[in-house]
């Protein structure tokens, strides 16, 4: 009786699905823009504390910021 071998194969398990499925849910992203700008470490500190007290994440608290600001 022989008994089945496992043989291990290279690539992400991730990719093995559907490529239609993975470009339809890349194409409902939005186009969007990295912001990325320096703080003191006690004001990244004050930001990752306030925005905990908040229930949100630094991206969750600047980006409801930004959408809040008048447009001219």
């Amino acid at each position: 009786m022989s008994a089945k071998v496992n043989t291990l194969t290279a690539g992400r398990p991730s990719a093995k699905g559907s490529k239609a499925a993975t470009l339809a849910s890349i194409a409902d992203k939005k186009d969007t823009v990295r912001v990325n700008f320096d703080l003191s470490r006690e004001q990244h500190t004050r930001l990752k504390v306030y925005a905990a007290k908040q229930g949100k994440t630094v991206k969750e608290l600047l980006t409801d910021y930004v959408e809040k600001l008048p447009t001219e």
